[in-house]
């Protein structure tokens, strides 16, 4: 079951993300490693309605970040978005699923809700972006129907600067 977090679910968003860290360290990766994404922008999320749960059994393991507003980051690309430079689409981030629940399809369904919503919005299209060294992030949103956009940086926050590797999907 995917739905809303809610206050109570702020350790387990904390937990799953710190994993999420720990594993992007030991394949060599320096996305996530500068203190985000922590408590404070997980609370602000939450509290914004912008945080998402993945729970089966009753037990948090998986949880994203779903915004509809423009992301500063996408502004520009080298290459192009499918979509143009519109300012209206959906955008995943702090996507993250707890160590015991991968390989089994939870990113998969995690995206696909996402794109369902994307599409209850009468939004065009759902974006994302990941450290280009992420291969188990690039498979996953790559498997779920993203296509490769281009190349961005990063603007603002602790990993100002930062480059990342962009996919979209239509609607």
């Amino acid at each position: 079951m995917i739905r809303k977090a809610t206050d109570k679910d702020i350790d387990e968003l904390c937990r799953i993300a710190d994993e999420g860290k720990r594993q992007l360290k030991r394949i060599g990766i320096d996305q996530w490693q500068k203190g985000y994404p922590n408590r404070e922008i997980w609370e602000d999320d939450v509290t914004k309605g912008l945080a998402w749960v993945v729970e089966k059994e009753g037990k948090v393991i998986a949880a994203f970040t779903l915004l509809t507003e423009p992301e500063p980051s996408y502004d520009v690309i080298d290459g192009a978005w499918l979509t143009g430079d519109i300012r209206n689409y959906a955008s995943l981030h702090r996507v993250c699923v707890a160590d015991e629940a991968k390989g089994q399809g939870v990113a998969g369904e995690l995206f696909a809700f996402s794109l369902e919503k994307t599409r209850e919005l009468h939004l065009p299209s759902l974006r994302i972006d990941t450290h280009p060294g992420n291969k188990p992030m690039r498979r996953a949103v790559e498997k779920a129907g993203f296509l490769f956009c281009g190349d961005i940086r990063i603007i603002g926050g602790s990993e100002d600067g930062g480059e990342r590797v962009a996919y979209e999907m239509l609607a």
